[in-house]
């Protein structure tokens, strides 16, 4: 049989019903199957801070010293609470998931106002500790999707395992790798079925090195130190042609085929098929990786594989980032010296915690595409005007929006797309190529990203299907 590492997204977590019907008991046998799970929807923002906003949740009211942190955690306990009485209809089943997530809570609690008290004194700083509580907030919440989803297979007669990474008992340590490996060394998938937390306590810190990107990162290495046939994630949507939301759903298509290079330039963009990081252990090893739609478990989705080439060249997914930051730096001083600049550059934007999406430079000025909170981003343009008090510089928001292929001709995407754009009165700001023939970018004001969106993939889709036709 085929041996599959599966991870289930948090929006499909929150569809539990669908999830239990779609993909754990749709198989004839439930088991030669792995499952890293992520936190139900909304609940790792709430733990830490919401991914689009940047609303602060209780991490960043801990290293604010804000009080509420307190009520915080009153108020995700409720939270959990109602997934927990939506999910168990039994009173006994529904008690055990109560008492192990109040635990959880109530030991994160004590943890942090341990370690609040210890900072009182001179002696100790909160900046020391906040790295270890953001990595044990964040294990919390898969901890309690997964804690649940066992508990709840094992009630429908699954020989469901918990496989707790998280480390909270202590048992497991040292790296990710051997963490992993130590969980699974007991483990037979071929009559039990792991139920594994996104999260995993490892030496490197994977909140630390990863960010929340960390759950692919797990889900990655089970599937590499597991020998996985096929590495599936499953989403509530499938990998398309573009955003439904924006193309219409009923414009755009299942990408079905296409391999890692096109994985990565999605990533860029936030548009994680997977992390980057996650791909390149897959794509080491071999593994083909498949995005799965939760809500259509009869459709094949997108295979994503290393092997993969085009029998033609053409334009598979038009993705797009808005709300970029556009930070323009010009000095005349700068020729023979960009080198310098962007240095201190990359240094000011891995200290603020924003990413860089894209970037470019001619001999006296840079530019630098930037995504992040708002309040962050206005650091590092005070901290850029600081450091260069001699140069010009601005920064504004824009939107950057990708024509990406396994094969595409760079030059006829640029032409065709330019001028897709200028018929629909949308003038690009800055076009670039890409010498590795898998992605063509715009850049064009922030209010204009759905309507370039919709100009492009109707170029590139609708009206080249259209040809096909006729």
């Amino acid at each position: 049989m085929t041996y599959t590492v599966e991870k289930i997204g948090g929006t499909s977590m929150s569809a539990f019903d669908a999830v239990l019907d779609n993909i754990f008991l749709r198989p004839v046998s439930p088991y030669n199957r792995v499952f890293v799970v992520s936190a139900y929807g909304g609940i790792t923002d709430a733990l830490l801070e919401c991914k689009r906003t940047g609303e602060p949740g209780i991490y960043q009211r801990v290293a604010q010293r804000d009080e509420e942190w307190q009520s915080g955690f009153d108020t995700l306990e409720q939270r959990m609470m109602l997934i927990n009485e939506n999910l168990f209809a039994d009173p006994l089943n529904r008690t055990r998931a109560d008492n192990f997530i109040s635990q959880r809570l109530q030991e994160a609690r004590d943890c942090i106002s341990n370690i609040l008290a210890t900072c009182s004194y001179g002696q100790f700083t909160l900046r020391q500790y906040l790295p270890q509580i953001r990595e044990f907030l964040s294990s919390i919440g898969e901890a309690h999707s997964a804690y649940n989803t066992a508990l709840k297979l094992r009630t429908l007669g699954v020989n469901a395992r918990f496989v707790d990474l998280s480390g909270w008992d202590n048992k497991l340590s040292g790296s990710l790798d051997s963490v992993i490996e130590s969980a699974f060394a007991d483990i037979d998938v071929s009559n039990e079925l792991p139920i594994v937390t996104g999260y995993a306590y490892c030496d490197e810190g994977l909140m630390k090195t990863y960010d929340r990107g960390y759950s692919e990162m797990t889900f990655s290495r089970v599937a590499c130190l597991t020998e996985a046939d096929l590495a599936i994630i499953h989403k509530e949507y499938h990998l398309s042609s573009a955003d439904p939301r924006i193309a219409g759903p009923e414009n755009v298509l299942p990408i079905g085929q296409t391999n890692f290079d096109v994985a990565d330039q999605l990533a860029n963009l936030g548009m994680e098929a997977i992390h980057p990081n996650a791909a390149s252990g897959l794509r080491q090893q071999s593994i083909p990786l498949q995005i799965k739609n939760t809500f259509e478990p009869e459709h094949q989705g997108t295979l994503i594989s290393g092997s993969y080439q085009p029998d033609a060249e053409h334009i598979e997914i038009i993705a797009g980032k808005n709300k970029v930051f556009a930070l323009h730096i010009f000095d005349q001083a700068m020729v023979g010296n960009v080198d310098n600049v962007g240095y201190d550059m990359m240094e000011m934007i891995a200290d603020e915690s924003v990413s860089l999406v894209g970037k470019e430079m001619n001999a006296n000025s840079i530019t630098y595409y930037l995504s992040g909170v708002a309040k962050n981003l206005n650091k590092v343009l005070y901290r850029a005007e600081k450091r260069f008090p001699s140069a010009t510089i601005t920064g504004h928001m824009v939107a950057l929006i990708s024509a990406i292929g396994a094969e595409i001709n760079t030059n006829t995407t640029l032409s065709r797309g330019v001028l897709a754009l200028m018929r629909n009165d949308i003038s690009p700001i800055a076009v670039h190529s890409s010498m590795r023939n898998v992605n063509v970018q715009f850049v064009v004001k922030d209010e204009m990203y759905e309507f370039a969106i919709r100009a492009l993939h109707d170029e590139f889709f609708t009206q080249a299907a259209q040809k096909n036709v006729a």
